[in-house]
């Protein structure tokens, strides 16, 4: 009998859907209602699979009427084949396709580890050739390891490398802590060379407390600007040092060459005079007198003149050094008057936020200090900026920070942050003492209010204070002080809040 076309119809399009649809759709015929009655009867198990077969729609049913037709002319060796026809195109494939799904994403993890250690480690690695190589070589090794290829040795490559990197990264760590120390020393050398009492002094003294920190990009940069400004004042500084000490070595030269003069002319004279003396004592006649007479005259007026010249151009290099130690004396107070402005706000004359920086660093750098901060904003500042405009705002600005500083004195410092926020340095005051003082600011700026055009103006503040703990940092104290000023806004305005 010949055999019908074995091959079926183009393949589904997965084996999981057609199971789905096989429960759903599948019908048992009524001679074989109970297909586990015949688990132990072969052909008619056979029989009930391909009459279910034959019950799913599109190529799986033209598959199963096949293998019914097989069945019924007991042609087991067709069935046996269509069976591995099914077998082959859709239980493989689909095994195929999960083998496939699962190498592709192997392939994907093999691509973006060697990308790791190809660009990514290896540029890291400038400064090492050598591991350089070793991550661009095992990048490579990755790129051809295909499955079914022993793991061990790219296991093992990968191990070694990582241990190389991490003894790397100590070198490095090492290296950098190194060159800090050194640079450290170097500013220490420095401010031991310089007079204590120094404007250099302290900018050595803010350096070394930046180093001594974590240090992140931004404080690099902050300490690299302020290290060129040290250098370049210094530079001012020791330019002027150096005219001075020109203009003083100038002096000595002419002194010296004058008191030489001086003496050679004194000499001179000590020697003429006395050879006018032994002439007075052999001179027989008045006139031979009156001649020596005069030249004794005329050597003294000579030696006279030459003195007063003498005193005249010493006076004129005395007063010329004089002028240029002034010039030096001048420029400090020039450069001492730029570093005060740098740390100074130019409207209210308050600190700004480096100098608050600085202030703060200094006092929490010793452990024993007690002090306290407030953060305070101005009460419906925006209300007097719309109703005076923004120079009313700006003289209430003024005038808050003036009054602040008056009251405080030497007690106490003020810096202004940005805006109407401004940050109190209060040191030896413990946290009750700070909310008292707080409280009596307040009442002082009630008490004053200014006079902007022909309206008065009143300030008020709300404030939050925080007692600084030993060993919190600047910015925790800040933000705590932060917190206790939000509560008093909260709590209605023109209050003093305490931090938790």
């Amino acid at each position: 009998m010949a055999d019908s076309p074995d091959t079926p119809p183009p393949e589904p399009a997965g084996l999981g859907r057609i199971l789905a649809r096989r429960k759903a759709a599948a019908t048992v015929p009524a001679n074989t209602s109970d297909p586990q009655s015949a688990a132990h009867a072969p052909e008619a198990l056979l029989l009930v699979f391909a009459e279910g077969m034959a019950a799913l729609p599109g190529e799986l049913g033209q598959l199963g009427e096949l293998l019914h037709g097989a069945h019924a002319n007991r042609d087991w060796k067709r069935y046996g084949r269509l069976l591995r026809q099914l077998i082959d195109k859709y239980l493989r494939h689909l095994d195929l396709e999960h083998a496939h799904a699962g190498n592709g994403e192997a392939a994907r993890l093999r691509d973006m580890l060697r990308n790791t250690l190809d660009a990514v480690l290896s540029s890291l690695l400038l400064q090492a050739p050598e591991l350089e190589t070793q991550a661009r070589r095992m990048g490579e090794e990755l790129r051809g390891w295909h499955g079914g290829q022993p793991l061990e040795p790219v296991e093992q490559h990968l191990r070694e490398l990582c241990h190389q990197v991490g003894v790397r990264n100590n070198v490095l760590h090492e290296q950098h802590d190194l060159l800090l120390s050194l640079f450290d020393l170097l500013l220490q050398n420095v401010a031991e060379l310089i007079d204590g009492g120094s404007w250099l002094q302290e900018q050595i003294g803010a350096i070394r407390q930046l180093l001594s920190g974590s240090l992140d990009r931004a404080s690099l940069e902050r300490t690299r600007n302020d290290l060129r400004e040290v250098i370049y004042r210094q530079s001012l500084l020791k330019q002027g040092i150096d005219e001075s000490k020109a203009a003083m070595q100038e002096l000595m030269v002419d002194f010296v060459e004058q008191v030489e003069g001086m003496a050679a002319q004194t000499g001179e004279y000590h020697d003429r005079i006395a050879g006018y003396a032994v002439a007075v004592r052999q001179t027989r006649n008045l006139a031979d007198l009156g001649q020596l007479l005069q030249d004794v005259l005329q050597d003294t007026a000579r030696l006279q003149a030459q003195a007063l010249r003498a005193r005249d151009h010493l006076s004129r290099a005395r007063a010329e050094a004089k002028a240029a130690e002034q010039r030096v004396l001048q420029l400090e107070q020039q450069l001492e008057q730029a570093d005060s402005q740098l740390r100074t706000d130019p409207l209210t004359g308050a600190l700004n936020r480096r100098g608050l920086e600085e202030q703060l660093a200094l006092a929490t750098g010793n452990a024993d200090s007690t002090f306290s901060v407030a953060l305070l904003d101005l009460d419906h500042f925006s209300q007097i900026n719309n109703v005076h405009g923004h120079a009313g705002g700006d003289h209430a600005l003024r005038h808050m920070v003036g009054t602040i500083q008056a009251r405080l004195g030497s007690h106490g410092q003020i810096a202004r942050l940005g805006g109407d926020e401004f940050v109190l340095i209060l040191p030896g005051m413990a946290q009750a003492q700070a909310e008292s003082q707080l409280r009596r600011l307040q009442e002082l700026l009630a008490q004053r209010p200014f006079l902007h055009g022909e309206q008065r103006v009143q300030v008020r503040f709300s404030a939050g204070v925080a007692q600084w703990q030993a060993g919190e940092a600047a910015d925790t104290l800040l933000q705590r002080a932060d917190h206790a000023l939000y509560a008093a806004k909260q709590a209605g305005r023109d209050r003093v809040g305490s931090a938790q």
